[in-house]
């Protein structure tokens, strides 16, 4: 058997030397560029299954269509379909989740379901996501083991909407706690931080504590783009 892990998330490189010991039986090939995603090089690799965890970009019609293309999304589906998952959660005061492992099909997150898994929303982002990493490991050896057939979303369907850069902006924000909640969430590479800005200057925000009447956290100053040209 042969699999593919397509992830633009350079965390998903980490847990390959595990899975590739795991399921030392099994070819596992790894795309991390969009480019590569294309029929020509999947044909030639002809893989069972191809998982996407944390992938950020379209899956192509003709890839879904013909091979078995497993996504992987953080919410208990059919709450919560669309983007920002993690972020749309945490704002809501949301801190338990479920992994939600789905067959991609044409409508977005609305694939049937092979399994799910709990997910603590605790920690910054950073640490989210790499024990998000690990518990969708399992959910792939689960899935190919079992030979996992998904069933279809069952209950009321939700959606999120996919968060602007600007809304990492905490100036509206009236209570530590949400303030808290806010630098968090962003706390990982490839997002905006949380972010205050001056007439002149933006101050962003990682590695946040909160104590009862305070928070500490690490602070970038820069001087805005626009008062540079």
């Amino acid at each position: 058997m042969k699999i593919i892990i397509c992830s633009s998330n350079n965390l998903y490189t980490k847990f390959l030397k595990n899975l590739r010991r795991d399921l030392s039986n099994i070819e596992i090939n790894f795309i991390n560029q969009v480019e590569d995603l294309n029929p020509v090089y999947i044909q030639n690799l002809d893989p069972s299954y191809i998982f996407f965890p944390h992938w950020s970009y379209k899956i192509p019609t003709d890839i879904y269509e013909n091979y078995e293309c497993v996504v992987f999304h953080m919410t208990d589906l059919p709450f919560g379909r669309g983007g920002s998952p993690l972020q749309n959660l945490i704002s809501r005061g949301i801190f338990e989740t479920k992994i939600s492992a789905l067959r991609c099909v044409e409508a977005l997150d609305a694939g049937p379901i092979y399994l799910k898994r709990p997910l603590s929303l605790y920690g910054n982002a950073e640490e989210i996501y790499l024990r998000a990493s690990d518990i969708i490991s399992d959910m792939i050896k689960v899935i190919i083991k079992n030979e996992l057939q998904p069933i279809e979303q069952n209950g009321e369907v939700t959606y999120f909407k996919r968060r602007k850069a600007h809304e990492s902006n905490i100036e509206q924000l009236d209570s530590l706690q949400k303030v808290f909640d806010y630098i968090r969430m962003l706390d990982a590479e490839g997002y905006p931080l949380a972010f205050l800005e001056t007439d002149f200057l933006k101050l962003e925000f990682s590695r946040a504590s909160i104590k009862k009447d305070h928070i500490t956290a690490d602070v970038k100053i820069t001087v805005k783009k626009e008062e540079k040209e």
